[in-house]
């Protein structure tokens, strides 16, 4: 009977829709996170009576066809990359995008990995770092001596050396943008890598023509609306319980069938 398979892959369908609503409410906490959304496409048709078909020697066909689906699949699991709310953290390290762009980070293994999470920290040698030690590109490395820091909406980093008065300009920041942001591949650690679907980076500084600028002190927190999850985790759960009830119905019928003398 067709009615378990579809209403099976139903099932399965919204299986795959609560596990990425549950990665969202999972991840509210995550600093620069992206929510994701699941896309389903329906399956092939089989065609039992095919529209515009001929009905009679004269020429007259058939208006409206008769197609039995075969069921629903999920089809991709795209990002939505609209800006998270930015929190103030009064930590002078911490650095917020408003607007477009991505931060630059060296990985071990000499790639390039690209964040919205600006969290950094002061490694042993002075370099600006991720909070798991990769180094920022394209490299800022601060004086032993260095007692205030200033990051400028430009990405221009300056800083104040104990004993001094004098400002120095040590560093300067650089976004990255992609033709097709949602193409980047998800490595966790709060990172994305480069794909062929993304298209290569395009490197400027903060504040030109289609980037945005740095927010010194603040975070990009995570774009998860908790309301939005879960109302959509509840009517995940309302289309698997529905697809359930098919299969029970179409159990019932299977089993009045075969009971008949």
């Amino acid at each position: 009977m067709r009615a378990l398979h579809i209403a099976s892959t139903g099932m399965m369908a919204q299986e795959h829709n609560v596990e990425v609503t549950s990665n969202n409410i999972a991840n509210m906490r995550t600093t620069g996170y992206k929510k994701q959304r699941a896309e389903f496409q329906d399956l092939l048709y089989q065609d039992l009576r095919r529209a515009g078909s001929s009905t009679s020697a004269q020429g007259t066909q058939v208006p409206v066809g008769v197609q039995i689906g075969s069921g629903v699949r999920l089809a991709a699991t795209s990002r939505v990359m609209s800006q998270g709310d930015l929190e103030n953290t009064q930590k002078d390290l911490d650095v917020a995008i408003r607007g477009e762009g991505y931060f630059q980070i060296s990985l071990p293994d000499g790639r390039t990995a690209y964040t919205r999470d600006g969290s950094f920290e002061m490694d042993s040698a002075g370099r600006l770092v991720t909070i798991d030690g990769y180094e920022v590109l394209p490299g800022i490395t601060f004086p032993d001596d260095t007692k205030d820091i200033t990051i400028s909406s430009d990405g221009e980093v300056q800083v104040t050396q104990s004993n001094s008065t004098t400002t120095n300009t040590i560093g300067q920041f650089t976004l990255a943008r992609f033709i097709n942001k949602a193409g980047l591949e998800p490595m966790g650690d709060n990172l994305f890598l480069e794909t062929e679907a993304s298209g290569a980076p395009q490197v400027a500084v903060p504040n030109d023509e289609g980037y945005g600028n740095l927010l010194q002190k603040y975070l990009e927190s995570a774009n998860v609306n908790s309301v939005t999850e879960i109302s959509d985790l509840i009517a995940a759960q309302r289309a698997y319980e529905m697809n359930s009830r098919v299969i029970q119905a179409a159990d019932d019928m299977l089993s009045a069938t075969s009971q008949l003398s």
